[in-house]
């Protein structure tokens, strides 16, 4: 499972949001992988340049090899962030692969933003995003205002509802990845 989230700033809200995800599903025995800040700094997507940077090969490479994804961007301006639009933009490096784009992925999804306005408007855009891209999105998503709810260094949160959220997140993804 690839989780692929956060800001530029190390340890943001976003990242820790996505690695408690990330944690559940390795519990649950996933093998995991997390792409985030310096890993998304990639050059703007451009389907007519074919040379691909290292990052943006390990990116898509990574999103080739899993059966699962945990997205979690940062609602900036009540949108997706352009860092976690960008990569996500890259998935179309897959479209002629027998499995395409994210076809048959499950895909947990949560977004992380200062006000819930802009965490659920930011949610719906992943889902819109994980539809387009033919990806299977939990049933469960995670908007959290960050206003009220403050991620810890070690794997928690002051509202434990969050963590039991996003913790599902991750368990959902592995699920469904099973039962695929």
């Amino acid at each position: 499972m690839v989780g692929i989230g956060g800001s530029l700033r190390p340890g943001s809200q976003s990242e820790r949001a996505m690695r408690i995800a990330l944690d559940s599903a390795a519990a649950a025995g996933a093998e995991t992988l997390a792409l985030t800040g310096d890993d998304l700094v990639l050059p703007f997507y451009d389907s007519a340049i074919t040379e691909r940077t290292p990052q943006a090969v390990r990116l898509v490479e990574a999103i080739r090899r899993a059966d699962g994804l945990v997205i979690v961007s940062p609602g900036y301006h009540g949108a997706l962030s352009g860092l976690i639009k960008n990569a996500l933009d890259y998935v179309e490096d897959l479209r002629p692969d027998e499995r395409p784009y994210l076809d048959g992925r499950a895909v947990g999804l949560a977004a992380v933003a200062y006000g819930w306005q802009a965490a659920v408007t930011t949610l719906d855009q992943l889902r819109t995003i994980t539809h387009a891209l033919r990806g299977w999105p939990t049933p469960l998503g995670g908007s959290i205002n960050s206003a009220e709810v403050k991620f810890d260094e070690v794997g928690g949160a002051s509202e434990e509802k969050a963590v039991r959220t996003l913790q599902l997140i991750g368990r959902q993804v592995v699920d469904f990845a099973r039962r695929r």
